[in-house]
């Protein structure tokens, strides 16, 4: 019987914060080189008790078995520009040595029936806590921005239908999906155009900060000196 809820999920959200933490310093390892950068945002959270318990009554979990059985108590996802980054990101993922994974689940190229697309993986974190090392279970999904607006829309949708959604709804969510991929498909057609355009913008703002910067330190300097 779990008696401090507090207590249970606090490897689970040290675990989080340090990954996003790691996942951050990767983008910004990126965008210092400069090269493009797979990773567009990433976001993460430690699931809510009454999910934890609802989950394991569908499942047939004993509370015992939660930190074996249920291995998306702590969670992230990592947004991307282009079907290509995703890839690109479970290949960095694979190659990391602070994780173990354990799972994996391509929905982009296996899609799900309901439409649902995305990448998901189960590692292995080993978070170090004041009584020593603890492995801790974390799933990252891993989308397009697209895959992710459609995602959220369905978990919105059957949170209210509890997974019986009426046929229109149903047939308007699996257009809606192929829509998403056929838009991801698009842009993955120009990305090199894209990614262009993107250092352009990138280089050209950086160098009117830049200039920017310089005037606010001129006028700065010539105010100082009519002071004295």
């Amino acid at each position: 019987m779990i008696e401090n809820w507090d207590l249970f999920l606090e490897p689970y959200e040290q675990t989080v914060k340090e990954l996003k933490v790691k996942l951050r310093g990767i983008r910004k390892q990126y965008k210092e080189k400069p090269a493009h950068v797979p990773i567009e945002f990433i976001t993460g959270r430690v699931k809510p008790v009454d999910s934890i318990l609802a989950k394991a009554k569908l499942r047939g979990i004993p509370e015992d078995r939660f930190e074996e059985e249920i291995q998306d108590i702590a969670g992230l996802r990592i947004m991307c520009q282009f079907v290509e980054d995703i890839h690109a990101v479970v290949q960095l993922l694979r190659s990391r040595k602070d994780m173990k994974i354990i799972q994996e689940r391509d929905y982009i190229t296996n899609k799900k029936a309901s439409g649902y697309r995305s990448y998901h993986l189960v590692v292995e974190y080993p978070v170090q806590l004041v009584t020593g090392e603890k492995n801790i279970f974390v799933e990252i999904q891993i989308r397009t921005l697209s895959m992710n607006f459609w995602a959220t829309i369905e978990h919105s949708l059957n949170y209210k239908y509890q997974g019986e959604f009426p046929k229109e709804i149903n047939d308007r969510l699996k257009r809606a999906a192929e829509a998403s991929y056929y838009l991801d498909e698009e842009m993955s057609a120009i990305r090199e155009e894209i990614q262009e355009a993107q250092r352009l913008f990138s280089h050209g703002k950086g160098r009117k900060e830049k200039q920017y910067y310089e005037t606010f330190k001129k006028k700065d300097s010539e105010s100082e000196n009519k002071r004295k």
